[in-house]
């Protein structure tokens, strides 16, 4: 939601300009509104350089404002524009409604992107393999460190600028709902359903109504990662794919020579080799129009909705996580998750 804190009439006197920056949250930039529309930004710097041009604290905003400042428009993703406000280190970006009304305002302290997807995230397990620790608790609500687990998944959205994000619910989904409904703070429209019955891990994305955007993104919920979702959308388009899966690695060491041939003839024996195969780590990025190959009201998993894209000829393919990735599954990967965040 945007305050009047950060905006400031073009026709007002540096020194209110002045005491606003001062107050406001973000302490470097105020945006300025004439006729409700953002003409201009006004930071530090435009101020510095309005009084080395001559300039007194007695002169309007509009004598200091920066007219051709960066802004993005509603509903439009511009990585051209992404990548100069990062190369510029614009921090705080306004979001123009067509008329240049503002629409909302972007802090590049927290954003790392802006992408133009809807995410999901499967919360509804019973999380069996974690007993007794779920039994009164919903995995993705077990505290890693001091916060919920789902709690790192939001924030990772957050940073790359998803804001429309649905939970999938059914096991204590009350103390789910509960917890954020506690938390006004969010930053992100965060909305629910209810699999009544389970749908599999994408099942109930055929229930979601309110996307916005062109491209979904859904992970469990039981992941801790900071995966670069931004370098993950980037396979998928640089590819021209349909959708693309993230992946992990896993290196297999045989402990023995091993024979290669052909026709049963030794051609070479490789000692000890060591081969690295790849798995899906529960995180799929993909066209919204992909959803009418899902089902209605059917179980139906990620590995099906893979075989049902690649049986009709779309393009499928993987992005290998570079950073942190562990699937909270067990015990073992619960103690290993705390440890790891502190």
């Amino acid at each position: 939601m945007v305050t009047n804190d950060i905006i400031i009439n073009k026709n007002k006197v540096l020194k209110e300009a002045l005491i606003k920056l001062t107050n406001s949250p973000h302490q470097q930039t105020l945006l300025v509104e004439h006729d409700a529309k953002i003409v201009g930004t006004l930071t530090d710097g435009d101020i510095r350089n309005g009084l080395l041009n001559g300039l007194n604290k007695d002169n309007l905003v509009k004598d200091f404002m920066n007219s051709t400042f960066i802004s993005l428009n509603k509903g439009e993703f511009n990585q051209d524009k992404i990548d100069l406000i990062r190369q510029k280190e614009i921090k705080i970006v306004p979001v123009l409604n067509k008329d240049y009304t503002l629409h909302k305002v972007l802090d590049f302290n927290i954003l790392k992107t802006i992408l133009p997807i809807d995410a999901v995230i499967m919360a509804g397990g019973i999380g069996s393999r974690l007993m007794p620790l779920t039994k009164d608790t919903p995995k993705p609500m077990l505290k890693v460190g001091n916060k919920p687990i789902l709690d790192y998944n939001i924030e990772l959205l957050n940073q790359h600028g998803i804001h429309n994000v649905t939970l999938s619910v059914k096991y204590l989904k009350n103390v789910i709902i509960d917890y954020y409904n506690t938390k006004p703070d969010l930053k992100l429209e965060l909305n629910y359903i209810t699999e009544d019955t389970p749908l599999g891990t994408i099942g109930a994305v055929k229930q979601i109504t309110n996307f916005s955007n062109d491209y979904i993104l859904v992970m469990n919920s039981d992941l801790l990662t900071n995966i670069d979702l931004e370098a993950m959308f980037k396979t998928l388009t640089s590819q021209n794919a349909d959708m693309v899966v993230a992946s992990t690695n896993y290196k297999v060491q045989i402990p023995y020579g091993v024979i290669e041939s052909e026709n049963n003839e030794i051609k070479r024996i490789v000692e000890k080799p060591t081969y690295t195969y790849y798995s899906s780590a529960g995180i799929y990025i993909f066209k919204r129009s992909l959803i009418e190959l899902i089902p209605e009201n059917s179980f139906f998993n990620a590995t099906d909705f893979l075989d049902a894209l690649i049986d009709t000829q779309k393009k499928v393919v993987h992005y290998p996580i570079k950073k942190y990735w562990l699937d909270i599954g067990n015990h073992i990967d619960f103690e290993k998750a705390g440890i790891d965040v502190n």
